[in-house]
């Protein structure tokens, strides 16, 4: 009986290979693509998004309510091709845009990579909580003493590092680049919109040209209210298109004597403790849907998280939250994939535009409830100016130190 299960299994094996075999000759073989273009668009409200004018400070700090919201687009364009001459592109745009006829894409002389603690020797330490529930569960938190680290060092395990940052073409990884913004004192709007054609062309890239459907994501509307537990309820209204939501806090509390902080305090709403690392950039769908599988990111049907009350009690003298709501993506490839599986598909230029929604905001001791308040609209001249023309009046560079990247993870522009 055994000798004949193992030659059934043999001969099951050996059949399941024979199928493989014609399966893998079939994929067509590809060349290129010759040039990749990247879009990032962003929908930022509450106080990452008072880049300007004169918004009301408390209703800010009493949360994303989308009264005060601004735009922010990155673009990157990557060849494989050197330019005939100066490097020099430009992205064509619709006119909902309003940002001209078209915008410069600029080639950085550099473009360093994001080092978190360079230069800085953090004090104190670092409490890292993660999960939503009223309570923290048994093994959080976990503490890293900054003390006992050499300096410069990054503590270990403190930010993801299973999602990979992906800013898709850069100036390392392609011959010729150009990226936008730039100090041409342009920036997108609250009333910028996407959908229409673009065309992008320039010395080093043959001519990209695409219609997207997609407009910016709507702003995100958040509601906190504390627990009799001490924990906090963050609740917010569904953002259509969303794919996933993420929640993150910092906060601290000073220490004993003097002014300097004491200890800091990190919380996520991650059920598998992630933090920072790609969570903080715009992700895809398909890396979003994985995400929410393995309760990295909440559900697209998710309207609601506690942060725990052990959370509230060690950053006792401040906390910032914010909320990221994932978005769709469209993308785009020319010429279009042949329809006779054995030919071979030359890819010119491939393009793609990633969305996300993201809001933050303060929980101040002593003042929990009053996030429900209606502190009144924006002030308008706030939709003038946004987080994006503060990046143009210098050369796009990521932030260095912890303070640079707890700003990226708190939602702002990060990565340009």
């Amino acid at each position: 009986m055994d000798s004949h299960r193992k030659i059934s299994a043999a001969l099951a094996v050996g059949a399941a290979a024979a199928i493989a075999i014609p399966i893998i000759a079939q994929q067509p073989p590809t060349t290129g693509p010759i040039a990749r273009y990247d879009m990032r668009a962003s929908t930022v409200s509450g106080m990452a998004a008072m880049g300007g004018g004169r918004p009301n400070p408390m209703a800010m700090m009493m949360g994303g309510r989308g009264d005060n919201v601004q735009h922010e687009l990155y673009l990157r364009l990557g060849s494989s091709q050197a330019a005939s001459g100066p490097p020099q592109a430009q992205h064509f745009m619709p006119p909902g845009a309003q940002l001209g006829n078209s915008v410069q894409l600029v080639t950085p002389r550099e473009e360093p990579a994001p080092d978190e603690f360079r230069g800085q020797r953090p004090k104190g330490r670092m409490l890292i909580y993660w999960g939503c529930g009223e309570h923290a569960p048994a093994g959080q938190p976990v503490i890293i003493d900054f003390s006992k680290l050499a300096a410069g060092q990054v503590p270990p395990g403190l930010w993801s590092s299973t999602i990979i940052r992906d800013w898709g073409p850069t100036l390392q990884n392609s011959r010729s680049f150009g990226r936008w913004p730039a100090d041409d004192g342009k920036f997108v709007k609250r009333e910028s919109a996407l959908p229409g054609p673009h065309r992008i062309a320039g010395n080093y890239t043959p001519e990209i040209s695409f219609t997207l459907a997609r407009d910016f994501m709507r702003p995100l509307s958040v509601r906190t209210a504390a627990q009799p537990s001490g924990a906090m309820l963050v609740s917010w209204a569904g953002v259509p298109d969303a794919t996933g939501y993420l929640a993150f806090l910092f906060g601290g509390k000073r220490a004993p004597r003097g002014n300097e902080m004491g200890d800091m305090v990190m919380w996520t709403s991650s059920a598998s403790r992630q933090f920072g690392g790609g969570l903080t950039d715009w992700l895809t769908p398909g890396q979003v849907a994985g995400l929410v599988r393995d309760r990295t990111v909440l559900a697209p049907s998710a309207t609601s998280c506690t942060v725990p009350a052990e959370v509230r009690r060690d950053a006792a003298d401040f906390r910032m939250g914010t909320l990221t709501a994932y978005g769709p993506m469209e993308d785009f490839a020319y010429p279009p994939r042949p329809a006779n599986p054995k030919a071979t598909w030359n890819i010119q230029w491939t393009a793609r535009i990633r969305h996300r929604s993201t809001t933050s905001w303060m929980d101040i001791p002593g003042m929990e409830n009053m996030g429900n308040m209606d502190m009144g609209a924006m002030d308008r001249d706030s939709e003038e100016r946004g987080p994006q023309q503060q990046q143009q009046q210098q050369p796009c560079r990521p932030k260095r130190g912890l303070g640079g990247l707890l700003g990226g993870a708190l939602g702002g522009g990060s990565g340009c």
